[in-house]
């Protein structure tokens, strides 16, 4: 894609300023013209498609108003037949008994169908397809309802209408007109029993007198519910799918509008539905209203290109008034982009706009320019100093801590354990220290931990016992240095609640997925924590200690992330274990 832009737009480019700007803004005026001419041809378009959709509106709302009122007139002549005890009496009657009852049955279901035949000329035919096999049929009015007809539209659609009417399309036959059939099931008195189906078939000639006056200048047609052509001008398209003829599908709707093709002409689409599901379509040729629009728009075009010729020249001439100085302040703009600050000098270019740009964008390249630099300084002087800062909170803690316990024993009495507490002591600082840096392997973690509990041990003797369980896979990993040792610290000032029991203190360390997990476990006093706060970390603390631990779960956010860091979980009575989640890499 940006190989075919910068290929159609090579030529653009190689054009001088001048020449950019006379059609960039012959551009600018050509596109306000174009879309006057498109508005206007457009607004006169949409006012004549609105106006024929009006009247079409109207015209289908008429042909459907009427459509139903010609429906409901079969519907009522079958619901005649429906609701009539003699005729239901006559075709379930058994006549197997006396056989000669059927005559009287013929003779009066004869004299009803004639009648209804009689007085209403536009119905073809009617018949009843009944399963009374002591009935003899006729096959005109009555008919054996055989597995033939079970298999036909005609049963298919009736199944679980409970004697509601259905109109369904009939098939064309040759030197026959077209029609269209009703069909009922009949089943009043036991809604589950059918005794008959009655089926009347109607000329679509009838149908089509109902909007003949309005397919003169347009395509008029009405379509059933599955979409098929009942009635319409040209018979050759009945009981075909409409959309067989045009290109764009009905929507959902039960009325509306939309643009379509018909015999490759775009058409204005108008729809409506029945209450029986039935639709009326009519379909406007544009060509037959829009000739109007065509003329205006034609007129409209005249009077642009004359417009346009003007401002052309009205144009060059005002594009070569701008060349010199903005080709300068794009040098400028350029050199901005490149951050090459150092290299920018803006001379005066005048008191217009064009000059005041100038001089807003040499303020601006050196404010951009002081600023990049002392963001990024600021930056790293932060981030130096928060570790600098947390690192330097941690060394005194246990310092302050060793030291009194190294005073109280001295003024009880001499102990040649204080020899090896200040050699503790001194391998101790010698690892927290570091050389200065804040990172060390969890193995010499390990060790600075171990020789913490051996100064301790000197002072709680059998009080504390202390357990190790180390993954060796993990001991070369890098970890924040004295991270353990708070915890340990912690546990062993504030978990002790019976001097004579003493504490266990269980140091882990293992993996996890991508993580190395550390924890510090305890079988001490423990303490109460509400349940929604069981991971949280006291925010300060009076002790050294807890200002400790919530130091150790900042410098691990700091290196590693969020992701990372200090979690507790606590039971009063019980103890307390802290984990500490670190990456494995």
């Amino acid at each position: 894609m940006k190989r075919l832009t910068g290929w159609l737009t090579r030529p653009f480019n190689n054009l001088r300023l001048r020449e950019k700007l006379f059609l960039m803004f012959l551009l600018g005026a050509i596109i306000p013209l174009l879309f006057f001419v498109s508005y206007s041809y457009q607004t006169v378009k949409s006012e004549l498609s609105d106006q024929m959709y009006t009247n079409s509106v109207s015209s289908v709302a008429q042909i459907n108003s009427n459509l139903e009122n010609k429906l409901d007139t079969y519907t009522k002549l079958s619901a005649t037949l429906y609701l009539n005890s003699t005729l239901r009496a006559y075709l379930t009657n058994d006549y197997s008994i006396d056989p000669s009852l059927y005559v009287d049955a013929y003779q009066y279901i004869n004299s009803t169908f004639s009648n209804m035949l009689t007085t209403n000329p536009d119905i073809k035919s009617i018949s009843v397809y009944i399963n009374n096999d002591s009935l003899p049929t006729d096959d005109i009015y009555i008919r054996r309802m055989d597995d033939e007809f079970r298999k036909s539209v005609i049963y298919s659609s009736l199944l679980n209408t409970y004697g509601n009417v259905r109109f369904l399309s009939t098939p064309p036959i040759i030197d026959q007109p077209s029609m269209f059939t009703l069909a009922r099931m009949l089943n009043v008195g036991k809604l589950d029993t059918v005794y008959g189906i009655l089926t009347i078939n109607i000329l679509e000639s009838d149908i089509f007198r109902l909007m003949e006056k309005e397919s003169a200048d347009k395509t008029v047609l009405i379509v059933n519910e599955r979409g098929i052509i009942m009635s319409t001008k040209d018979k050759s398209m009945l009981n075909l799918p409409l959309q067989q003829f045009i290109t764009t599908d009905f929507p959902d709707s039960a009325e509306g509008r939309f643009d379509s093709t018909f015999h490759g002409e775009k058409m204005l689409v108008v729809y409506n539905t029945t209450k029986f599901g039935w639709k009326s379509v009519t379909l406007v040729p544009y060509s037959s209203f829009l000739s109007k629009a065509n003329n205006t728009a034609k007129r409209i075009l005249i009077f642009a290109l004359i417009s346009f010729s003007v401002m052309a020249l009205l144009i060059y001439v005002t594009a070569r008034l701008f060349t010199k100085r903005v080709e300068y302040l794009v040098g400028i703009i350029r050199r901005i982009e490149r951050e090459e600050f150092e290299h920018i000098d803006i001379r005066p270019l005048g008191r217009d706009e064009i000059g005041q740009l100038g001089n807003v964008l040499r303020k601006m390249s050196q404010r951009l320019s002081n600023l990049i630099s002392d963001v990024y300084k600021k930056e790293i002087d932060k981030k130096e100093a928060e570790m600098n800062v947390l690192q330097a909170q941690i060394n005194p803690h246990f310092l302050y801590n060793t030291l009194a316990s190294i005073s109280s024993l001295a003024i009880r009495n001499s102990d040649p354990r204080m020899n090896k507490m200040v050699t503790d002591l001194a391998k101790f600082y010698r690892i927290s220290l570091n050389k200065g840096k804040n990172k060390i392997s969890i193995h010499e973690e390990i060790q600075l931990t171990r020789y913490y509990v051996a100064i301790q041990q000197i002072r709680f003797a059998e009080l504390i016992r202390v357990h190790y369980q180390i993954d060796e896979s993990v001991l070369p990993c890098p970890i924040v240095k004295l991270t353990l040792q708070p915890f340990v610290e912690n546990a062993m000032n504030h978990a002790i609640w019976d001097d004579k029991l003493g504490i266990n203190i269980m140091i882990k360390a293992y993996r996890e997925g991508p993580d190395i997990i550390l924890k510090v476990i305890d079988d001490g006093m423990g303490m109460r924590m509400q349940e929604s706060r069981s991971q949280e970390l006291p925010a300060r603390g009076d002790a050294l200690s807890g200002y400790g631990i919530r130091n150790v779960d900042n410098r691990i956010k700091l290196l590693y992330g969020d992701s990372y860091g200090v979690s507790i979980y606590s039971r009063l009575g019980i103890g307390t274990t802290v984990t500490i989640r670190i990456p494995g890499r």
